[in-house]
């Protein structure tokens, strides 16, 4: 990949653009991000950038975690993660990579994991319909209904939508547009909505089709 960036989702609005058209965007706090280690072909068999994203108090590191950033004279952050730069080779640690790696019309990927919402029914889960409100149905409504016939097959069909655990799963957005890049508040304006919370982490990187 050539451009990939770790932000925070900070919510949504709009902004107006050509003949006044409303367009709904999600700001999106990109970086900066600091270069704390290289991974090399030598010695680890690939290319790669590690970055770290979001400072933090050094208390709150291992010291494993501390003794990366100490060698790397970097500030404690939150985050790391590695990055596969076609360029990879051009990074020094230090080097500092923010928003303005992407330009206004970029095509993105951007990644998060959504809101959690624990064990849900199959309305809420798959969208599903009420039950009959009328002749003898209930008294519970919002059941799954069938499972599957008693003769034949004689068990639960596979991949049936039943409820279960919803959200907080890993979720890629394909094909959104970067509007705008605001190098002053290091932020990204994506058109459309994004995985995820408020506070958020999310990846923002070069669109895969």
């Amino acid at each position: 990949m050539k451009k990939a960036i770790l932000g925070k989702k900070l919510g949504m609005t709009q902004i107006f653009g050509e003949n006044d058209v409303a367009i709904p965007v999600t700001v999106v706090q990109c970086g900066p991000m600091t270069v704390v280690d290289l991974r090399t072909v030598d010695r680890n068999g690939y290319s790669a950038v590690v970055c770290a994203f979001e400072e933090i108090k050094e208390g709150k590191l291992n010291k494993p975690e501390a003794g990366l950033y100490k060698k790397a004279k970097a500030k404690p952050a939150r985050y790391l993660r590695e990055f596969r730069y076609e360029d990879a080779d051009s990074y020094t640690v230090g080097s500092v990579i923010d928003c303005t790696m992407f330009g206004e019309g970029d095509m993105v990927d951007v990644s998060g994991v959504t809101k959690g919402r624990g064990f849900t029914g199959v309305i809420k889960r798959w969208n599903h319909h009420r039950l009959k409100m009328t002749h003898g149905t209930g008294p519970v409504h919002r059941e799954v209904g069938s499972t599957g016939a008693n003769s034949n097959p004689s068990r639960r069909i596979k991949n049936l939508k039943m409820p279960g655990q919803y959200g907080h799963e890993n979720v890629t957005i394909q094909n959104l547009k970067v509007v705008k890049v605001d190098k002053a508040r290091g932020v990204l304006l994506i058109r459309g909505a994004v995985p995820g919370p408020k506070g958020g982490l999310v990846t923002v990187k070069e669109t895969v089709k």
